[in-house]
């Protein structure tokens, strides 16, 4: 009754019913897992603490990864907060920090959410959770905009992939990014609509981009990619919540992403053997961790 698989079907599901993504999504899980709506919440409660635990031990410990690629730049643009304060203004900072924390946390081997993927971990728990401090957002309110972000995922699953080996970092921080925008959109009081409208954006301004972690890890640039990603979160929820729409509508922006994907060389999709990866910089770091 709630099954969907593309945006298009999403919406048409939002508009019979009056309900968002969120709250169809919701629906979708309990009607596919058999489960009670309090089993389903109750489980993305869990998943939402992890995200906040990840982001709290990024963000005020001194965490390094095994490799030593990685570890400490949260904390470090965190402080900048306290000291002389930020260009891009304090939320996005404090996104952008949140987002950088759990990818970190990640590389350190600690624990964390993949959403949906370990390497775009960061993303969904930093814009997200920022959102919602700045709305004053209630616990029921978050973990809808979780299930808005999952709705947007399955359709991406469905349609494309989420998969760097497969589609390059626009299908793993690019998908991250589209899940986040929508959940920041719905839970700032935005339409399904607009929401989509706001995770076609992400997409369309990551088309191309490659995957090309140094040395087989998820530290460089993935970290790095995190941040952005959720910056460009933000910045798109911003756009569609003030009417902005997609000249191409998000289906057809997925598919396309799809399509890149598959023509973006194997060299630059998760192999280590093109792109930052293979720069003299990065094939040195290699042979020193390696």
């Amino acid at each position: 009754m709630y099954e969907f698989t593309t945006g298009s079907k999403l919406l048409k599901l939002c508009e019979a019913h009056g309900k968002s993504i969120g709250e169809i999504t919701m629906l979708y899980e309990a009607e596919i897992s058999d489960k009670s709506m309090e089993d389903i919440t109750d489980r993305m409660a869990a998943s939402l603490n992890v995200m906040r635990d990840a982001v709290k031990t990024g963000l005020t410990e001194d965490i390094k990864s095994v490799s030593g690629l990685s570890g400490g730049d949260a904390k470090r643009l965190y402080e900048l907060l306290g000291s002389v304060g930020s260009l891009s203004g304090a939320n996005m900072t404090k996104a952008v920090a949140s987002a950088m924390a759990v990818s970190e946390v990640n590389a350190s081997m600690g624990r964390i959410v993949a959403a949906p993927t370990a390497g775009s971990c960061g993303i969904i728990p930093g814009a997200l959770l920022t959102a919602a401090d700045t709305l004053e957002s209630s616990e029921e309110q978050i973990i809808e905009a979780l299930f808005t972000a999952s709705g947007v995922g399955i359709t991406i699953a469905d349609s494309a992939t989420l998969a760097g080996a497969e589609g390059g970092c626009q299908a793993e921080c690019g998908s991250a990014a589209a899940m986040a925008a929508a959940a920041v959109t719905e839970l700032a009081g935005g339409s399904p609509e607009q929401a989509l409208n706001a995770a076609a954006f992400t997409l369309k301004a990551v088309l191309g981009l490659v995957c090309d972690p140094v040395a087989g890890l998820v530290e460089v640039p993935c970290v790095k990619r995190n941040a952005f990603g959720a910056s460009n979160a933000l910045v798109a929820a911003d756009m569609a919540l003030a009417g902005i729409v997609s000249r191409i509508p998000y289906d057809e922006v997925v598919t396309a992403m799809y399509e890149v994907g598959k023509a973006i060389p194997y060299e630059l999709k998760e192999t280590a053997k093109g792109g930052l990866a293979d720069t003299p910089t990065g094939r040195k770091l290699k042979r020193e961790i390696l």
